[in-house]
């Protein structure tokens, strides 16, 4: 019967879904279970990468790709504090030779006046290798076998991996120069020429050349190396040579950074050929490096995997760190990447990476501030460390401070704010003390961060702890901390600058000051509140004048602005790179630089000049010490914070320790995937009492409406 037949199959299927449920297995995991016990990290991406191509990356999201990808010569040592540069495609540091303007050779301890060029010599590892693709693949005849490709060829290729073939090679010095010369290169968004070009040798005049060598020539392939570089050039395969203008000793961070990573010509030919671009066949999409990783899957609106590179063999596990390091040190020496392959997923809400993180499905996660009580708990004097239920699932937090400011400026050209006079003075030290930001960190930031006392956060040389490093305009030393100085300081200091009680004694007018800012909405207006209180303790009036981001940088630009919000993250770990922000030479009004306050005092100007080339050493520390004092004095910012990275990871997260100038981490880390496996089974463990109840209800239907059925037709007999 056809009633009878339809009830069979149906308890068929429920037998089957009910087998299903005894399987074992995680019916949540999202991830394919032929990767089980397999060494994958497993994390998140939130906004696609605009930019993978070294020489045009520059954002943090683009710098978690590629400096996993690109082997520059240099990179930051894993574990030692404060960050040191170390090699890394490089065989030793670079060699730097000092010439005069004729080119002569002088001594390592000459004068930074005396020095017109700077030589480095730099050694690359012999027998790195690129990771494998179809640029370097070869036919039988020894030709490369993808380099003049059809419309009809391309016609199926979406992905590097679509090509039959592929190849590598070993890297030379060669591919290094070729990656310098491409900073120049017309044809590409170049963050860096303009700070390179003041530099290296000869990079200005070549940008030129090869503007006018497009102009002759649209349509040909820009060849680089057809228009030698003075200011670079091969020794030899594995070393080469980049000449600088003076001396600069930051030079070296830079080449910490994937813009000087080898970039091989095979490579930039491959994809110019027609019609790739249009298939997202690039550098931007798909790049090419020596480094421990390849990117092998990328879907941007979905998932970017990283793989192992096969040939990347030039690395080993550091084998010292600092004192606390030693459960750091088990896989010292052992050959690097620790794990196959990285999977990130697209998040771009963060209770569901949340909630996979606690599931297991990611070994690492930042915190929201809407998971921030979930997971963290500040003890009395304000240490902080993982929760109950965080400990109990054995999650562990992992802090440091970033090398960033986040600051609030005056603007050195306002008639009111700013200025060397002692009313000005005195007027933005009674604002500094008002402006409470350890209050601001413990409301705004759960407490992750830091109250400033100068631009230069901890980790930075110069910076200096404890009672040395305290800003003394704002701070008194009480008991072994800091301590704020009380409001009647502050209203002192404000009377001093004429302006008892807030009111202005030459004009009997409210003292009212403008703050512009970017910031709108619901989410920042209880900040913005907070700010206004602030300045009521003392009696100024605080307007607060949102604009959008373009409107505000004009008004920066212009220097049409009392007080503003800005930050600003290292290029570099070096006190230069947080000083020149306050350096007269980079007023953004008069020279367009980053001086946004538009700050100018001539002593701390001369200070800088002399500084800023030295090599770190005790006489360049009090240098800054003397610096530092000028700033406080003069207080052309309110130092505001440096933010704190908070990071929790899952017990079988190995070898995790915050580096905030390397990008380059995930070589190191290690997962035990039999330990995740066991422990996610446990955390997902389905709840089947639900459905065997639904099961059962049904299945009592089933039996009921057989016998209704089964009466149905006897009735009609």
């Amino acid at each position: 019967m056809l009633h009878s037949r339809a009830m069979k199959r149906l308890a068929a299927y429920l037998l089957l879904i009910l087998l299903a449920a005894c399987d074992g297995g995680l019916w949540n995991n999202p991830y394919s279970a032929s990767e089980a016990g397999q060494a994958i990290l497993y994390t998140a991406f939130t906004e696609r990468p605009k930019h993978l191509d070294p020489a045009q990356a520059y954002s943090e999201n683009e710098y978690e790709f590629i400096s996993n990808i690109y082997a520059p010569p240099l990179q930051y040592h894993y574990l030692k504090r404060p960050y040191q540069l170390v090699p890394q495609a490089a065989s030793a540091m670079p060699v730097v030779t000092y010439l005069d303007a004729q080119h002569k050779a002088l001594p390592d301890t000459a004068p930074a006046e005396k020095i017109a060029y700077s030589v480095y010599e730099i050694h690359i590892k012999p027998g790195m290798r690129y990771q494998p693709h179809p640029a370097f693949a070869r036919d039988g005849k020894g030709e490369l076998e993808y380099h003049h490709l059809t419309a009809a060829e391309l016609k199926e290729i979406h992905a590097p991996g679509d090509f039959p073939h592929s190849g590598t090679r070993v890297v030379n010095s060669a591919d290094y120069i070729n990656q310098i010369k491409r900073l120049a290169n017309p044809q590409l968004h170049l963050p860096i020429y303009g700070v390179m070009s003041e530099y290296i040798v000869g990079l200005k005049e070549y940008s030129a050349t090869l503007q006018q060598a497009l102009k002759n020539h649209p349509d040909d392939f820009l060849d680089l190396d057809a228009y030698p570089l003075p200011g670079v050039m091969a020794v030899n395969e594995t070393t080469y040579r980049i000449t600088i203008h003076g001396k600069y000793p930051q030079f070296a961070y830079w080449l910490a950074m994937p813009f000087f990573s080898a970039m091989p010509q095979e490579v930039v030919r491959f994809y110019a050929q027609p019609g790739m671009k249009e298939r997202n066949l690039t550098l931007d999409w798909w790049p090419v490096g020596s480094g421990p990783y390849y990117l092998s899957e990328n879907d941007p609106n979905r998932r970017m995997v990283l793989t192992r590179n096969p040939y990347f063999d030039s690395e080993r596990y550091p084998t010292e760190g600092e004192a606390s390091d030693a459960p750091l040190l088990n896989d010292a020496g052992k050959s690097l990447p620790l794990i196959d392959k990285v999977v990130f997923t697209l998040e771009k809400e963060t209770i569901p990476y949340w909630n996979k993180f606690l599931q297991g499905y990611y070994d690492a996660s930042g915190i929201s501030s809407d998971s921030f009580d979930q997971a963290v708990q500040v003890s009395v004097g304000g240490e902080t460390s993982v929760s109950d239920a965080m400990q109990a699932q054995g999650i562990t937090l992992s802090t440091s401070v970033a090398t960033s400011t986040m600051y609030t400026g005056f603007n050195w050209l306002d008639p009111v704010v700013g200025g060397a006079s002692e009313r000005s003075r005195k007027l933005r030290q009674a604002i500094a003390i008002a402006v409470d930001f350890e209050e601001f960190v413990s409301i705004f930031a759960n407490g992750r961060g830091i109250a400033a006392q100068s631009p230069i956060p901890p980790g930075i040389f110069g910076f200096r702890d404890g009672e040395a490093g305290v800003n003394r305009v704002v701070y008194d030393w009480v008991d072994g901390q800091p301590k704020r100085k009380s409001i009647l300081e502050a209203k002192r200091l404000l009377a001093e600058a004429g302006y008892p009680g807030g009111v202005d004694e030459k004009t009997r007018q409210p003292l009212v000051i403008n703050l512009d800012t970017t910031a709108t909405g619901v989410g920042n207006k209880s900040r913005l509140d907070w700010m206004r209180k602030q300045f009521d303790k003392i009696g100024v009036q605080l307007v607060v004048r949102s604009t959008d981001y373009n409107r505000f940088q004009d008004k920066i630009r212009r220097g049409d602005v009392q007080m503003f919000y800005y930050g600003w993250n290292a290029d570099y770990p070096d006190p230069e790179n947080f000083l020149f922000l306050l350096h007269g030479a980079q007023g953004k009004v008069a020279k367009g630089g980053e001086n946004a306050a538009n700050y100018s005092n001539p002593e701390y100007d001369r200070l800088f000049e002399q500084m800023k080339n030295m090599e770190n050493s005790p006489e360049r520390q009090r240098i800054i010490d003397r610096m530092l004092e000028i700033l406080r004095q003069d207080s052309p910012w309110l130092w505001g914070y440096h933010p704190k990275n908070y990071v929790l990871q899952h017990e079988w997260l190995h070898n995790v320790k915050p580096n905030v100038m390397a990008n380059n981490k995930l070589k190191y880390w290690r997962v035990d995937a039999g330990l995740r496996d066991k422990l996610r089974v446990g955390w997902n463990q389905p709840v089947r009492w639900p459905l065997w109840l639904g099961a059962g209800l049904l299945l009592i239907c089933l039996v009921a409406m057989r016998r209704v059925l089964q009466r149905r037709e006897e009735s009609r007999q």
